[in-house]
């Protein structure tokens, strides 16, 4: 782990740490409180059924003769989720551990990089329209002032720039593979083959419109589903917020995440975030701190049991590989 990365991550914490006690920490944990053990259960149950909902968006871009079973996608998506949020990557990181914890399940690589990337691209457009779906809200119930203006300006230039660059993907996914296939085979003739299988992996997914439409689909409704957990958690606390406005507040949140992926598990970014979004409407700067810490217990209370049977299976391949070279090697 880079310096940069270290030292993003301390003035995150350091960040949270003084936002807690900025806006009242004993308020802060007043609204946790009133969430309760089975509140908290709930939570979490809801935040393991969003994995289900990710994974089935990941499985539908898979053509059928090629195709794992969908649970293979739910554990890829969850691996994939949890070390992005406990482990000091990046969201980048990420996806390259849910690529390795799916060929741990026979999933060839080809198959599941390629899949992961067309998954990100189908994923982000979604994330564009969920975030536009929230600006909207912002513009229409938000008071005018001179924050929210500032706040809108930076989320229209940031989502300008994100279609752009959906959209140079998704033309390099489907028309520059075989100059880059060309290049890796002239450069690095040892990796030919992996580049051809997923040149062909990307070009099969992408053969079907159709099963764009529906990854698009489950996508969007995973977006919603994210905004009924906060809405769920807000109702719990005893500050009900409306339907409309938790989805602003999520989906700029989100927004501002993605802008911020630099640092890890946006520490200190998301509980800023909130604080700043939540009194514009109407919510109060601890109750909705108090969301975002949370959401953060539930990442690690479901995010560790995760990684912890990721490593148990990492661990069991490389011990059978090790006793299968003694072996080899006694024979010998």
């Amino acid at each position: 782990m880079g310096k940069g990365v270290i030292l993003a991550a301390l003035l995150g914490f350091a960040l949270a740490a003084y936002l807690i006690f900025y806006v009242g920490i004993g308020s802060v944990l007043a609204a946790i409180a009133a969430v309760g053990w089975g509140g908290f259960a709930i939570l979490c149950l809801y935040g393991a059924a969003l994995f289900v909902l990710l994974g089935s968006a990941w499985f539908a871009l898979v053509p059928s003769f090629a195709r794992p079973h969908l649970g293979t996608f739910v554990w890829g998506r969850a691996v994939r989720d949890c070390a992005s949020e406990i482990l000091p990557f990046s969201q980048v990181g990420g996806m390259v551990i849910g690529v390795r914890a799916m060929m741990l399940r026979h999933v060839s690589g080809s198959l599941a990089f390629a899949s992961t990337v067309v998954d990100v691209t189908v994923e982000t457009i979604a994330q564009i329209a969920f975030v536009l779906a929230g600006l909207a809200v912002l513009l229409s119930r938000a008071p005018h002032s001179p924050s929210s203006r500032v706040l809108v300006d930076s989320l229209a230039i940031a989502l300008a720039v994100a279609t752009a660059g959906v959209a140079f993907f998704l033309l390099l996914q489907r028309r520059s593979l075989e100059i880059l296939e060309r290049w890796v085979t002239r450069v690095l003739p040892q990796a030919a083959s992996q580049a051809v299988a997923v040149r062909r992996s990307i070009a099969d997914i992408h053969a079907s419109p159709l099963r764009l439409v529906v990854s698009l689909t489950i996508h969007l409704a995973s977006w919603l589903a994210t905004v009924g957990w906060a809405w769920i958690a807000l109702r719990l606390i005893g500050r009900p917020l409306a339907f409309s406005s938790v989805l602003a507040i999520e989906a700029i949140l989100y927004a501002i995440r993605s802008i911020s992926f630099v640092v890890p598990s946006a520490i200190g970014v998301q509980e800023a975030a909130y604080a700043i979004l939540g009194p514009l409407f109407g919510l109060p700067a601890p109750v909705a701190v108090a969301v975002s810490l949370l959401k953060r217990a539930r990442d690690i209370v479901l995010g560790v049991p995760v990684l912890f049977a990721w490593q148990a299976t990492e661990g069991g391949r490389a011990l059978r590989a090790s006793r299968a070279a003694a072996r080899c090697m006694a024979d010998e």
